[in-house]
């Protein structure tokens, strides 16, 4: 009998299967041993982004070295959620906020973009994926989003499919009425089963500029939407945006 340990669960980048080899990175070795505390006859939960979830049981380990054996897989691989996030990076910690709640919300892909407010000129995507891991692996998700490195707004609107709704979050929309409700839009039988491929885009301190806004309402693609009267900081906007958006989905799927 293997004692769970659920709570533990951990992104590998070895591919997994019934009794198969798992390679551990020396982070992870530590943080089982000395963080943990995890014991001989503990079992932990691994996952990789395209077998499914497994449960490992623990053989060895010390403070540098952790034998696991596989004993069986806990859930397939499922589908992705389909919907993409194109940010404009803020401050380190907010940044690092919009990455963590973008991956609790099911975020498929991340694309940092500077726009004309954007201060923050420097993404570190290797820190950033260390943080979208990490939460992957707390929230239960069963892989980790792809994070673009940063490219300037106009570069990602060019290479952006034009089948892939892109809707665009303006703080002012409620005021200006140049922007949709955003329960309007995605309550609508277009979008509100997930089907259809969608992405957010969400500004800087600042919000976008005006001659960015009025590009943006151009191309066919794009949906303005508002949250509403308040004025929200940028990681604010975009966990309550995806909220809605997988509060909506999922409502439909029940």
């Amino acid at each position: 009998m293997y004692k769970a340990r659920n709570n533990v669960r951990l992104y590998v980048s070895s591919a997994l299967s019934a009794n198969g080899p798992v390679e551990l990175t020396a982070g992870q070795q530590h943080y089982l041993a000395q963080v943990m505390r995890i014991k001989v006859g503990d079992s932990i939960l691994l996952f990789n982004g395209s077998d499914g979830e497994w449960r490992a049981s623990i053989k060895a380990i010390s403070k540098k070295t952790c034998t696991l054996q596989i004993i069986e897989q806990t859930r397939e691989q499922e589908k992705p959620f389909d919907v993409w996030l194109a940010f404009a990076p803020v401050k380190k910690t907010r940044t690092d906020f919009i990455v963590e709640k973008a991956t609790e919300m099911g975020v498929e892909r991340l694309l940092p973009v500077f726009t004309d407010f954007t201060a923050s000129k420097r993404v570190n995507t290797e820190r950033l994926h260390t943080i979208a891991i990490e939460a992957a692996e707390q929230c239960h998700r069963l892989d980790v989003p792809v994070i673009d490195p940063a490219q300037k707004l106009d570069e990602v609107i060019q290479q952006w499919p034009e089948s892939r709704t892109l809707f665009v979050l303006d703080e002012l929309g409620h005021e200006t009425g140049k922007a949709e409700p955003i329960l309007n839009v995605l309550e609508s039988p277009e979008y509100n089963t997930g089907a259809k491929p969608v992405g957010f885009l969400t500004g800087p301190e600042g919000g976008f500029s005006a001659q960015e806004l009025d590009g943006l309402r151009k191309l066919p693609f794009v949906r303005p939407l508002t949250l509403g009267s308040r004025i929200l900081r940028a990681e604010t906007a975009v966990a309550a945006a995806l909220a809605c958006y997988r509060a909506t989905v999922d409502k439909a799927r029940i």
